[in-house]
């Protein structure tokens, strides 16, 4: 009895450690700095989830995080980010400027900002990072405007969302 069982186990831990991750989720965390006058945005993403759509996009081979990844893949980063997210501040498109990434683990964080913005009563989002690629993606949007929080989770079949503060 005990052999069975620990062949099942030697069959079944080969099979999970090679399969991929069963998840797909963004985070987008939006913050409005008053004395800033400024909305800072920090995304993180799964590391191999953005290269894959990066590569299969742009038909090039990031390999984040290697000694071969590409020098100037912040170029596709910002033309990914900027096809993908965009954003409304009290009913105005505005456009965010890129400040950089960081990779941490298996994450890469990118951070954005949109600056001369006086106040925020509502954001618009419209969110499709990883959606094509990952149909089942969804991408977790967190916001701080002053004390007031809110929170929305987009999907590819629900890419817009509103916040009102």
């Amino acid at each position: 009895m005990k052999i069975k069982k620990a062949n099942l186990i030697l069959f079944i831990i080969p099979l999970l450690s090679f399969s991929a991750h069963k998840y797909y989720l963004s985070l987008t965390q939006i913050e409005y700095r008053s004395e800033k006058k400024s909305v800072q945005i920090t995304i993180n993403v799964f590391m191999n989830d953005i290269e894959v759509a990066l590569n299969k996009d742009y038909n090039i081979d990031l390999r984040l995080h290697t000694k071969k990844e590409l020098k100037d893949n912040d170029v596709y980063f910002i033309k990914y980010l900027k096809e993908k997210l965009h954003f409304k501040i009290d009913d105005i498109s505005k456009e965010f400027n890129y400040i950089g990434k960081e990779y941490d683990g298996d994450l890469v964080y990118f951070y954005l900002e949109i600056e001369n913005i006086k106040e925020v009563n509502s954001i618009e989002i419209e969110n499709k990072i990883l959606t094509k690629h990952f149909p089942e993606q969804k991408n977790l949007i967190k916001s701080k405007v002053g004390k007031k929080h809110k929170s929305i989770l987009l999907t590819a079949k629900n890419d817009k969302g509103l916040l009102k503060f």
